[in-house]
């Protein structure tokens, strides 16, 4: 059962425009911090840490795709959004914080529609 819906994941992913791959990771980063959210709720900082530096990664991953030449404002607004939710997320994990959990859930969710929407309109 899981070696299917591994190979269905991995033919979504190769298959994907770059535009849904976005969309995709921005998904993935949601599905951790909720993760660490219900860790921190529970008082479970190792699960805390582990959805924080998972969610992390994705967002360093987003902010390394930026092409800033060709992106100009709207590149540079998302580097500092991105920047801004990597120091949030390392104070929440620190701190064991659900509420700055939340907060970046609420960032990252309103990242992830605009980017949907921009999807659906590119296809």
């Amino acid at each position: 059962m899981a070696t299917g819906y591994q190979a269905y994941q991995t033919n979504a992913i190769h298959t994907a425009p770059p535009e849904q791959l976005v969309v995709m990771l921005y998904d993935g980063c949601l599905r951790f911090l909720r993760r660490a959210e219900a860790a921190a709720d529970a008082g479970d900082r190792p699960r805390v840490t582990e959805g924080v530096s998972r969610a992390t990664a994705i967002i360093m991953e987003l902010n390394a795709t930026l092409d800033m030449d060709r992106g100009g404002e709207i590149a540079q607004n998302l580097r500092s959004l991105y920047f801004f939710l990597h120091r949030h997320l390392i104070d929440a994990s620190r701190e064991g914080s659900a509420d700055k959990i939340r907060q970046a859930i609420g960032l990252v969710a309103d990242l992830r529609d605009a980017f949907a929407t921009a999807a659906k309109k590119v296809a």
